[in-house]
């Protein structure tokens, strides 16, 4: 077994499997978690939810064969690609081809990236990435996500009072389970929460159940594929166009993402996976996975926080929780009517889940901290963390020709550069203090 970053207690680790029946009950459980933010992507950019939801359960498993079945991470939808392709898309009359090609590259960046790293080692992930710059990245990683968590709440400017009863059941089911139930319930809280949350919605009549009524027991996810296919999926033609390489610079702000999730997971488990299976082989893993998904005409994928909030929260890090998880995402992209059953989950109730699980990654960050004993004392910790949280926190974009950094990648090279060139201050003494002042 690898050597643990810290002392963490998990009932279940990385390499440990559950008995199926309760395996079974944390793999729906991660399903759930992911489910909203992995179909919200493709409803924004208009694309099948169908196949966002069949690559997200391919991609992890492409993951998690890429680093040996050793890090429990699922892949979802990404955020970060929305607005690049969603302006290749309207810059080609609605034509996907110069967005998909785009994310195409980015999985190959991702892929050069790791040959990189791969050649360099990882013994420089200890100097750029210290406990100082650990922290407060893991923190805004968290918190970063919190706006959203609380808009789908309801807890905004004249907010439906329905909502945030809603997110509120939903909020104390999952807390109150957590550390009030026994046995097997206490690990599967986030379940238990959301059904709780989603009848009291289907209560105060938020839910609409028509999509289901609608939808077919069984359909085939409705690919887009660079080549022809008889009629049964519809096609695009791979295009290397200015629309296409706009795209590119987001690989710069996801792999720093990528690093940082990693780092939060790592703690989460006591291990250190940038270093064990490595860097190299996480980005692969994420590479591939991103490349697949676009060539069959889904979004670009990454880590998702809320699994990781999930494995925080219920300390059960088994792999193979995640990977059955994936291969039920894998089937329910084929039956129409519980995809469109779990689609009609209201906003209120993920949002009343994400309050504690976003929280329980941003907490994290702080614990790093005080584990390490980072000593705040010292003038350049303080210039370290407050920059970062602020820039991090504070909506800061800063535009460098095609490319533009915000929120965590910013975050977290302002941190990185600043812990390499602001010198190191003498390890502060309380005694010396004291003679000082009496002097």
């Amino acid at each position: 077994m690898e050597s643990s970053t810290s002392r963490v207690n998990l009932l279940l680790d990385v390499d440990q499997n559950p008995p199926f029946a309760k395996g079974l009950l944390l793999s729906i459980q991660h399903v759930f978690a992911m489910f909203g933010a992995t179909i919200l992507v493709p409803l924004i950019l208009g694309m099948p939810v169908s196949v966002a939801l069949f690559a997200s359960g391919l991609g992890t498993l492409i993951y998690m064969v890429a680093t040996q079945f050793r890090v429990p991470v699922y892949l979802g939808s990404s955020f970060a690609y929305i607005s690049a392709m969603a302006f290749a898309i309207e810059q080609m009359g609605g034509d996907i081809k110069a967005a998909q090609t785009g994310v195409i590259l980015v999985g190959l960046i991702y892929v050069i990236v790791a040959a990189m790293v791969r050649v360099l080692g990882t013994r420089w992930i200890d100097r750029i990435l210290p406990p100082i710059v650990i922290g407060p990245m893991i923190m805004v990683i968290g918190l970063g996500l919190a706006g959203s968590a609380v808009t789908n709440a309801g807890f905004v400017a004249n907010g439906n009072v329905k909502n945030i009863i809603v997110a509120i059941v939903t909020f104390l089911i999952t807390a109150f389970i957590n550390t009030k139930a026994k046995g097997f319930l206490k690990i599967i809280p986030f379940l238990f929460g959301i059904i709780g949350g989603y009848i009291v919605a289907i209560f105060f009549g938020l839910v609409d159940f028509t999509p289901v009524l609608e939808a077919n027991w069984f359909e085939l996810p409705g690919f887009y594929l660079p080549f022809e296919t008889g009629g049964l999926f519809n096609t695009y033609d791979l295009y290397f166009g200015p629309e296409t390489w706009a795209i590119l610079p987001v690989a710069v702000v996801t792999i720093a993402e990528h690093i940082g999730d990693h780092t939060v997971l790592s703690e989460i488990c006591g291990r250190q996976f940038l270093k064990s299976p490595g860097l190299h082989r996480t980005l692969i893993g994420d590479g591939v996975a991103t490349a697949v998904s676009a060539f069959m005409g889904g979004p670009a994928n990454t880590t998702y926080g809320e699994n990781t909030g999930v494995i925080g929260m219920t300390r059960i890090a088994s792999v193979s929780v995640i990977r059955n998880a994936a291969v039920i995402a894998l089937g329910l992209s084929f039956f129409g009517k519980f995809t469109a059953l779990i689609s009609t989950i209201p906003n209120a109730v993920l949002g009343g889940m994400a309050i504690l699980l976003y929280g329980v990654i941003a907490s994290n960050g702080l614990k790093v901290m005080i584990e390490k004993r980072v000593d705040f004392r010292q003038v350049r910790n303080l210039i370290i963390a407050s920059s970062m949280l602020v820039l991090g926190l504070g909506g800061a974009i800063l535009e460098i020709g095609a490319v533009t950094l915000s929120g965590t990648a910013l975050s977290a090279i302002a941190g990185i550069l600043l812990n390499l060139i602001l010198p190191h201050e003498e390890a502060f003494d309380d005694h010396k203090v004291e003679e000082l002042l009496e002097n």
